[in-house]
């Protein structure tokens, strides 16, 4: 179950991501992107159809709806949070983005909320929040 909402999750980013480069996001765009085949981002595609977050215009460009957006969003902010911490702990960029996409997926909305603060606070005082979280015993 995890790995269709995972797929689910991957497709809505990369939608968002190539949306963002280019006027038009095809199948093909999708299948060259992760390098798989036309048939299989066709049938993922359908899928997101019919759960209502994305539209298919008739020269096939790929449009996010507001669920659809809002869920890309979403994931596009957890990977980008985890990638730029990995790297500010001092793991490769690759790894990081590598990572960043296996663990965007595992983070509860709760949980992510918290990284998100943690993070924040790392950036605006510049010391690990472990040093705070001390003082406070």
């Amino acid at each position: 179950m995890h790995f269709i909402k995972d797929s689910v999750e991957n497709y809505l980013e990369t939608i968002l991501v190539l949306s963002k480069k280019n006027n038009m996001v095809r199948a093909v765009d999708i299948a060259a992107y992760w390098d798989i085949s036309k048939p299989s981002v066709s049938n993922a595609m359908k899928n997101l159809r019919e759960q209502g977050l994305i539209l298919v215009e008739e020269d096939g460009n790929i449009l996010l709806t507001e669920k659809g957006n809002s869920q890309a969003k979403g994931v596009l902010e957890r990977h980008s949070k985890i990638k730029d911490f990995l790297i500010y702990i001092g793991v490769d960029p690759a790894t990081a983005e590598e990572d960043a996409c296996k663990m965007e997926h595992v983070f509860s909305e709760e949980s992510f909320q918290k990284f998100k603060s943690y993070c924040h606070w790392i950036t605006e005082n510049n010391k690990p929040y472990s040093d705070e979280i001390e003082k406070q015993k």
